[in-house]
């Protein structure tokens, strides 16, 4: 069984967070509040949901996640459509807009990121493709 490794936890933590706090801001619309974004990219992803359902994606309460997906179906980016099976329950999927939203934003964090990885010795770059499973499977836990 591997040690722990309290110095590398907090290297890891540290560096996480300033990467991902330099790509928000490459952010293509900063209207929409990362807890928005991180939902409409959630139903992109894994396609209509019950709000419920998107609730558990994104590890939230369902009442927090009725008012998250209030304000991106006030803003046209979500719509809401009957259940196939559950006339009770509805289920939601992003717009055409909020399709396109997440293109464009996916697209200027895609391209900084790269231009900083082009700058990088081909062995970090390497390293940072076997790094890139194990950030998202501890993403994942």
């Amino acid at each position: 069984m591997p040690v722990a490794d309290p110095a590398l936890a907090s290297a890891l933590r540290l560096s996480v967070l300033r990467l991902a706090r330099r790509l928000r801001a490459e952010r293509a619309d900063t209207a929409l509040t990362l807890s928005q974004l991180s939902a409409l990219s959630t139903l992109d992803r894994h396609g209509a949901l019950t709000p419920g359902e998107l609730a558990t994606h994104e590890r939230v309460r369902p009442p927090s996640m009725t008012r998250l997906v209030a304000g991106l179906e006030e803003v046209g980016l979500v719509e809401r459509s009957a259940h196939a099976t559950d006339r009770r329950q509805v289920v939601l999927e992003p717009t055409q807009a909020g399709r396109a939203l997440l293109r464009e934003d996916r697209r200027r964090r895609d391209a900084w990121l790269s231009r900083q990885v082009r700058e990088l010795d081909p062995a970090d770059v390497e390293v940072l493709r076997a790094a890139a499973g194990v950030l998202a499977r501890l993403a994942d836990a």
